[in-house]
């Protein structure tokens, strides 16, 4: 993969017009795993050159209770554009860096790190004496969500955790260290805590309080389902990769205790994965409902008891694209890999023309529908999944696989952006067509690492 773009394809791509690529209907059926065998050159560039023009649009300055600089996920008067969202910033950050990086554009590089810092800031400038950290603020609200509101043990979910991924990366990507974090270690630490205080199962799994904000909104193995129950893949591979990162950030800081501390969570974490979302029988992983109680003693405590429970959780065996993450976080084995990759390989599941499908096919909630309030992933292409699963593709050694979803997702993102002069937050899986919110940007600026 070319890890520089020449400066007439940067050009090129900043002047060309909505009708410069070739953008008909897509043929149904089929896996990106028979599509393309390489990125157009046109496509390329157009990606490249609509991300450049764009880039500081995305950069906002400090205002009302967003006190330092921070990241916007969305164009200007596009949906989300006005919101600091948690993983959101992430990604945008991430993509912008691979902006900075393709263009060789130094300036960029420093004040994306500039605004990326700021957006960390803000976070823990609204950090509750508990810990807690708001999933979203705005200008004029520091929780809209109400993530800070309740008592222990909180129900109201709170910030997902990728903070510590946020600041090791803007350290890797700027050159400029980690000095200006060692501050907001200890409360980083605090927002760990806060995160096994009220959400760590018994299983070493952390579960959603209930299902706002969870990132993958209607994912059926959360979605509509008890408080506390579900221990989302999402969620555990998530904390489980800011874990490494925090382990990471201490050890460069020279504090050998709290890496010492992180590591040995970051083990935990990983053997919990494998025990209770690993299912032997389908060879995929699966969100685990936590609920399992032995209730003899409440129920029937006359009766003496014969065999022990044995297991303390349940798989949710309802397959979406989670089910790929512990690929991307270094959870999943060398055979459990190419067990993944055979599923990814089925049209009649997660195989489609332009990706990854969030939801197999095959369950009974697929669809395909537009939706806010949720956004939907039963089914659509998102280019989050896309990446996530390209990235577990890449890092396990299945080159040719992560070839192929690169050129799928290049392709479908460069139909939109010649037929609308944007991209969308989600895709049909079998025609590319964009389903939701002209404008959004935030992890589609991921396809520039597949480029």
């Amino acid at each position: 993969m070319n890890e520089t773009v020449s400066r007439r394809e940067v050009l090129s791509g900043l002047s060309m017009g909505v009708g410069a690529l070739v953008a008909g209907p897509a043929a149904m059926g089929g896996s990106w795993m028979g599509g393309a065998a390489a990125v157009s050159a046109g496509d390329r560039a157009a990606l490249i050159g609509y991300f450049a023009r764009h880039a500081r649009e995305l950069l906002r300055e400090a205002g009302g209770v967003l006190r330092f600089p921070s990241i916007s996920c969305s164009l200007p008067r596009a949906a989300y554009s006005a919101d600091l969202w948690d993983w959101d910033t992430l990604w945008t950050v991430r993509g912008l860096f691979r902006v900075s990086k393709l263009t060789a554009d130094k300036a960029l590089i420093a004040d994306v790190a500039a605004h990326a810092r700021g957006a960390v800031k803000n976070f823990f400038d609204h950090q509750s004496a508990e810990g807690r950290i708001p999933m979203l603020i705005t200008v004029s609200d520091a929780d809209p969500l109400g993530c800070l509101k309740g008592s222990r043990p909180h129900k109201e979910n709170q910030a997902k955790p990728v903070l510590a991924q946020l600041a090791l990366l803007i350290a890797d990507e700027s050159g400029e260290g980690l000095e200006w974090f060692a501050e907001y270690l200890p409360q980083l630490k605090r927002f760990y805590e806060s995160w096994t205080v009220d959400n760590l199962s018994r299983t070493g799994l952390l579960v959603w309080g209930d299902d706002v904000a969870i990132g993958n909104d209607n994912d059926p193995t959360t979605f509509g389902r008890p408080f506390f129950s579900s221990a989302n893949l999402l969620l555990n591979c998530l904390y489980l990769q800011d874990l490494k990162a925090a382990a990471q950030i201490a050890g460069r800081m020279h504090r050998e205790a709290d890496r010492e501390v992180f590591a040995k969570q970051v083990e935990a974490l990983e053997a919990a994965i494998q025990k209770h979302c690993w299912d032997a029988r389908d060879r995929f992983f699966y969100t685990a409902d936590v609920q399992c109680v032995d209730r003899r003693a409440e129920l029937i405590p006359n009766i003496a008891r014969g065999m022990d429970m044995s297991w303390d959780s349940m798989p949710l065996r309802i397959q979406t694209f989670t089910g790929f993450l512990p690929m991307w976080c270094g959870v999943a084995t060398p055979t459990q890999c190419r067990e993944l990759v055979r599923h990814l390989a089925k049209p009649e599941t997660f195989g489609a023309k332009f990706g990854v499908r969030t939801l197999s096919a095959a369950e009974s909630m697929y669809s395909l529908a537009k939706s806010s309030n949720p956004s939907n992933w039963l089914g659509p292409v998102w280019i989050i999944a896309n990446y996530l699963v390209w990235k577990g593709l890449v890092l396990n050694g299945f080159e040719a696989e992560a070839k192929a979803l690169g050129v799928a997702t290049v392709e479908m993102l460069a139909r939109d952006l010649a037929k609308s002069g944007s991209l969308n937050e989600y895709y049909h899986p079998d025609t590319g067509a964009a389903l939701s919110h002209a404008g959004f940007m935030d992890w589609n600026l991921l396809v520039l690492e597949m480029v």
